[in-house]
């Protein structure tokens, strides 16, 4: 089954436009086989559609969806630098968390991305991370995630 098919089944589509930089970076690096993603978050184009502190504003479910949505964003990130994803491995995530004082759950809140990676992409979304909180995100996020991913193969 291909990627396009597993995301149709679960009841995902692609962001109708590749989100770009918000400020003066750019949201792909290439360094060899590798590919060093920007920070995403939970945004339809450039509205975020989550906002808050998780444990105060936000519920754990819904910064489940959020990082969830932000892994949707990422990987679009890596399809409009490659043209596609077959040959992609995720290796590694970074997963930042805004968190009222007394929430300590931030992995459980990155889960949202990671099973999705898995869902999609099966044993190459299989990847390394880290779930941190902070008490502030850019435009009162309660999720950004960077990812660095790897080319496995030229032809994707």
């Amino acid at each position: 089954m291909s990627i396009d098919e597993k995301l149709k089944d679960l009841g995902i589509s692609w962001p109708k436009a590749t989100p770009q930089p918000m400020a003066n970076y750019v949201t792909v690096r290439r360094s060899g086989n590798l590919l060093f993603l920007s920070g995403a978050g939970p945004f339809e184009g450039d509205k975020p559609l989550y906002t808050g502190r998780v444990g105060k504003d936000v519920t754990l479910e819904d910064a489940y969806v959020a990082a969830r949505l932000s892994a949707v964003n990422l990987l679009s990130m890596i399809k409009g630098e490659l043209g596609g994803l077959r040959n992609i491995r995720i290796v590694k995530l970074l997963g930042f968390v805004s968190s009222a004082e007394d929430f300590y759950q931030q992995p459980e809140v990155i889960n949202g991305a990671s099973d999705f990676l898995v869902e999609v992409l099966g044993e190459n979304g299989k990847h390394s991370r880290s779930a941190l909180g902070t008490n502030v995100l850019p435009f009162n996020i309660p999720v950004e995630i960077e990812m660095i991913a790897e080319i496995i193969n030229e032809e994707v």
